[in-house]
């Protein structure tokens, strides 16, 4: 089963933006989470179109089960 951590932002606008990283580190730590949301934040690394990341809404451990179909 795949696995994605989803962050959750709040751009100028107050709009949601998401960032996800595939395969994270298990278990995830919801303290070290918060902190390099916080640090992205901070650094003002990423940018939307609503303008740069100014709080944390969130964040999801999202589990993905993946089966191909045999097409005849």
């Amino acid at each position: 089963m795949e696995k994605t951590l989803e962050l959750q932002f709040l751009n100028q606008q107050g709009k949601a933006v998401r960032i996800i990283i595939d395969h994270p580190v298990e278990p995830v730590n919801a303290q070290q989470v918060s902190a390099v949301m916080d640090t992205i934040i901070a650094a003002n690394i990423f940018t939307s179109s609503g303008g740069d990341l100014v709080g944390k809404q969130g964040a999801r451990l999202l589990q993905h089960d993946v089966t191909d179909v045999a097409l005849p």
